[in-house]
């Protein structure tokens, strides 16, 4: 019975180790899983605070935008591939306040009409896309934008660009002085844009101000850089916009 008594009470004592290391691993386990779920809740907040952060900046940039411009119709959607109101406003105010007699942008669209109605004296428009193209000439008719040219330019590789405008396309251009970089939509090519140093650099005026979106981007910001590179005279400022802003102007 003595000998009963020990195996019995031996074989308790296992079980109750087993439940205890059993519990200890389990509760381990669910510490883990639930460190991993506060992070998961903070980061999620995170991200959360930050689009509502930049929601309210483009709200902001989009009233000021037409406290500033007079718009005869309504405007498309902005943000994702289409500009953001902060490089609209951006776009407006330097028209407005350098008054370029020639602006040739690269990617037409919503800015194609915001710097039309802030008073640019010619645009003249570069688009891959011919549907593209003539959505923003109907849209400049619709706000009763005048001095504006739209050119539909096909979009085939050119040096380590996957696809870029036809070069001969700028051959009538000189004396640009206001230089909008926001096409093509470049993507998963750092190259896309970069031509755009190359074709037209000797085109600017001497009091030329260059503007490129998307400069969180890689390739879009070694552009900004290259191209300052190339004008001595002119600095560059990076705009903390929600894709990124260069404008390089005379010092």
């Amino acid at each position: 019975m003595e000998i009963l008594s020990l195996l019995v009470g031996a074989g308790a004592l296992l079980a109750l180790v087993y439940v205890i290391r059993s519990l200890r691993a389990l509760h381990q386990k669910v510490g883990r899983q639930t460190e991993k779920l506060s992070n998961g809740i903070q980061k999620i907040n995170e991200l959360t605070r930050n689009s509502s952060i930049q929601d309210y900046r483009q709200i902001e940039a989009y009233v000021q935008l037409h406290s500033l411009i007079k718009f005869s119709a309504p405007l498309p959607a902005t943000r994702g591939w289409v500009g953001s109101p902060d490089l609209l406003l951006t776009l407006a105010q330097i028209v407005k306040t350098h008054k370029p007699k020639l602006t040739v942008e690269l990617g037409s669209g919503v800015s194609t009409v915001v710097m039309a109605k802030a008073g640019a004296r010619k645009i003249i428009s570069f688009d891959g896309s011919s549907d593209f193209a003539e959505i923003t000439r109907n849209l400049l008719k619709d706000h009763g934008a005048r001095g504006v040219e739209v050119r539909f330019s096909k979009l085939s590789p050119y040096k380590k660009s996957s696809g870029w405008y036809d070069p001969n396309s700028f051959k009538d251009i000189k004396g640009i002085d206001l230089l909008v970089i926001d096409g093509p939509q470049g993507g998963d090519d750092p190259e896309a844009r970069y031509p755009a140093l190359e074709v037209l650099i000797g085109k600017l005026s001497s009091k030329s101000i260059i503007v490129l979106d998307d400069v969180k981007r890689a390739g879009e910001r070694k552009l900004a850089e290259d191209f300052l590179k190339a004008l001595p005279k002119h600095r560059l400022e990076i705009l903390d916009h929600e894709k990124g802003t260069a404008v390089i102007r005379p010092k």
